[in-house]
Formats: structure tokens, sequence, C-alpha cells
């Protein structure tokens, strides 16, 4: 009965063993991604909302995770999908400049993005000149 038991208890663990070895190879999988580096918005006056879709195409072999996204201030806020990108297809990053907090002239606000590339953070920059 007890070799059974301590039987059935090595094969347990070595069937659960087996499963976290495919989680551990997809944790180091890197892909590249295609993303325009700069959003120009053009003129736009003081007080209005800049509404950026900033496009991203996983050009790489495995699915894109995009871990997180950081806008440089308050002023932008991203909003992402957090579904794996498969391989081939884009996503879209919405991001908003609320130009009423921010000052006139040229205004660069950048956009840390995030995910399984390497290196693994890219930049994209939201520009607008602002007028009166």
């Amino acid at each position: 009965m007890k070799r059974i038991l301590s039987l059935a208890t090595i094969s347990f663990l070595l069937f659960s063993c087996g499963g976290n070895q495919q989680t551990e190879a997809q944790i180091g999988q890197y892909t590249t991604i295609e993303v325009e580096k700069v959003y120009n918005a053009g003129s736009v006056v003081k007080g209005e909302i800049v509404n950026a879709k900033i496009e991203i195409k996983n050009t790489g072999d495995y699915p894109l995770v995009i871990a997180d996204i950081k806008p440089a201030c308050n002023c932008t806020v991203s909003e992402y999908d957090r579904e794996p990108i498969a391989p081939g297809e884009t996503t879209i990053v919405k991001a908003t400049l609320d130009t009423d907090a921010t000052g006139k002239g040229l205004v660069n606000k950048p956009i840390t993005i995030s995910a399984n590339t390497r290196p693994s953070t890219t930049t994209v920059t939201i520009q607008a000149n602002v007028i009166d």
C-alpha cells in the first residue's frame, strides 16, 4: 500500500513539473514591433482635446504582450488592449492630450510602452502646436 501511495505521489509531481516547463519557455519569448515614434496632431487650439490613435504592429514570431503604458504626465491617458497580439496583427493604443493642461507652442508628450520586446520599452511622442 505504501508503494502504491509513493508511486502515485512521485507520478503526480513529475506530471505537474512538466507543465511548468512550457510556461517558463513562453516567458522568455521576445518579439518585434513596428510603430511610428511621433504622433503629430498638427496645430490645435488651447483647450482642445487631442485624441491620438497609435498603431502598433507585431512584426515578430511570438505574441506581443503589452505589460504597461506610462504617460509622462497626467495630461495624457492611455487605453490599450491587454490581450496578446498575434504575430502579423496590429493593435491601437488610444491616448488623449488635454491642451488645457499644457503650455502654448510646440508640445511634446512622451508615452512609454513596456512589452516583451528588446529593448523592453518603446517611446512614442504626441506632438502638437498649441495656439490661442
